[in-house]
């Protein structure tokens, strides 16, 4: 019960992460904002590191291949990647596409840690992508077929790819205590992003009181609590099954969006019910496993 409450929190911060930060990005790039929100997510993130879990940090950095590995993906290029499609597209429609990920997650697990993947696994599979097309192309075929893919929708399929990425890499990566690893993650997204943003005339800082406060709460909340709690509940619940929970992040993005009374379309709510639809149908078997055992992502 506490695994699956951890999940749901996880899931609606980062949903929040979708709202604060499209607000953000109105007046910050991505690379600043990815800079400040693990430049202040770090310093609690190692303190709670080093008197809850009390690890021996040499060891730990000798796992520093895994962990640079893990920093590329999920802090640094899963949210530069997303970060960049919200500024060319709303927060709405790249949920709905991210809702696709536990699909693409089975398939991963299937062919890179030989997890079965059954002919429901492949319908589920199926039936997700073809919400997603109904999502990219807002249920007009014919003028999808004439614009193609737009830059956001792009950018978001390729976060989406890094995510799963960052999933297999944690599965496959060494155990190491999660706190630990999500803090020396999140020093090592510094070190890398720092030059970058310096080499691109940043870092930027927050222009008014209301983005300031909205940086602090992205630090907080997507970036020290759910990441904290996603590893927390992956310790006893296997990544398949905490992967289905990802598309509570959509649903939390659309009560978000319809309590701040944002525009949406019929299209987008169609694509984005087939789409979880889809996923659940794909990861259902996961559920029927309780033997299975018990990745994590670090």
């Amino acid at each position: 019960m506490i695994a699956v409450l951890s999940l749901l929190g996880a899931t609606l911060f980062w949903a929040s992460n979708y709202i604060v930060g499209a607000a953000v990005l109105e007046t910050m790039d991505p690379l600043s904002l990815v800079l400040w929100r693990w430049t202040l997510a770090a310093v609690p993130l190692l303190a709670i590191a080093h008197f809850a879990e009390r690890p021996d940090w040499r060891k730990v950095l000798r796992a520093w291949p895994w962990l640079l590995a893990l920093s590329c993906t999920g802090l640094a290029g899963y949210n530069l990647t997303l970060y960049a499609a919200l500024q060319y597209s709303d927060a709405f429609s790249a949920s709905l596409i991210n809702a696709f990920n536990p699909a693409v997650i089975a398939v991963a697990a299937a062919i890179f840690l030989r997890q079965r993947l059954t002919r429901t696994g492949v319908a589920g599979v199926v039936i997700a992508l073809v919400g997603v097309f109904v999502v990219v192309s807002g249920g007009d075929v014919g003028a999808f077929l004439e614009t193609g893919f737009g830059v956001g929708q792009l950018l978001m399929f390729g976060a989406v790819g890094i995510w799963t990425a960052y999933t297999i890499i944690g599965r496959r990566s060494p155990p190491l205590p999660p706190i630990t690893s999500t803090s020396i993650q999140a020093v090592i997204t510094v070190l890398l992003v720092a030059p970058l943003t310096f080499a691109t005339g940043g870092p930027h800082l927050p222009v008014s009181a209301d983005a300031a406060t909205s940086l602090v709460l992205i630090a907080l909340f997507p970036s020290v609590l759910s990441y904290l709690l996603w590893n927390r509940a992956l310790a006893v619940i296997p990544a398949a099954r905490a992967g289905v929970f990802l598309n509570l992040i959509t649903v939390f993005t659309v009560a978000f969006t319809l309590l701040a009374g944002q525009p949406f379309t019929v299209g987008q709510l169609v694509g984005g019910a087939i789409v979880i639809v889809g996923v659940v149908v794909a990861n259902a078997e996961a559920f029927r496993r309780p033997g299975e055992p018990h990745p994590r992502i670090s």
